[in-house]
């Protein structure tokens, strides 16, 4: 396995490729994109634990993303399945969950950080813990703990953006997973960048879209409800993209899918 460094300009062919592939299999990845999203809503709202073990597997969920990807590039229809393939076998279901742990440590501390900020108001709400209001929004502290949770947020993605697919297809040792990701990140930010500006672009235009509907319409009280699903279907094709990231910037085998 070789790191890779490319041009800022595939940052834009990451992009294409996830939409290409997506609408390849447009109700398979949208399914599997809500299954996802389902599952960790429903793991979060249980009581004490729930939002830790939520943290806990989405980096296995997000490797099953990008292995019902792979399944799309090649032409074919991803099973629901797909989405927990990372924690079929005990070795890799225990890197995966190793990995996992970390991420939710690592979360935590970023909440953490985000309390020492505003008392803890921000990292209630997120975790869905306490009701978001509009005082609470205008709130200088609420707000200076969100900025600095995104702030915090970047480096995090960083470690964590490659080390699903690196665990799960690679077997590379999860501590290792998140050095290699950190690196590959780091040596094509370019790319990252004009990968994130394309997204930002594409959700800009689906808002933009949504707006121009809901005056045609006559009621600008519509424009959430049309934002929404276009939202989630931008958000599942952001997802069917990022394996196109992992395969550019690192020289490995082909994933080989159960």
């Amino acid at each position: 396995m070789l790191l890779q460094t490319v041009p800022a300009r595939r940052g834009l062919q990451w992009a294409l490729m996830g939409m290409r592939t997506f609408w390849r299999q447009p109700l398979a990845m949208t399914g599997l994109f809500f299954l996802f999203m389902a599952l960790v809503s429903v793991l979060s709202i249980l009581p004490m634990v729930g939002g830790l073990i939520a943290l806990v597997l989405m980096p296995s969920f997000t490797a099953g993303l990008m292995a019902a990807t792979q399944t799309a590039h090649e032409g074919r229809f991803p099973m629901p399945g797909t989405l927990w393939s990372a924690l079929r076998t005990p070795t890799q279901r225990m890197a995966m969950l190793r990995l996992g742990l970390l991420y939710a440590c690592g979360f935590m501390l970023l909440m953490g950080a985000s309390a020492l900020v505003d008392g803890g108001q921000f990292a209630r709400v997120y975790l869905g813990g306490e009701a978001l209001s509009p005082e609470v929004v205008q709130s200088d502290r609420f707000q200076s703990a969100m900025w600095l949770t995104m702030a915090l947020y970047a480096p995090l993605s960083m470690v964590f953006w490659h080390a699903p697919a690196l665990v799960f297809w690679q077997q590379v040792p999860p501590v290792k997973s998140l050095f290699f990701s950190w690196m590959a990140c780091w040596r094509n930010k370019a790319a990252f960048a004009v990968y994130l500006l394309v997204w930002a672009g594409v959700f800009g235009a689906a808002t933009l879209g949504a707006m121009i509907a809901a005056s045609l319409l006559g009621d600008a009280q519509m424009t959430l409800s049309i934002l929404m699903p276009l939202a989630l279907l931008v958000a599942a094709m952001f997802f069917t993209s990022m394996l196109f990231t992992v395969k550019d910037c690192f020289s490995v085998s082909e994933p080989q899918l159960a």
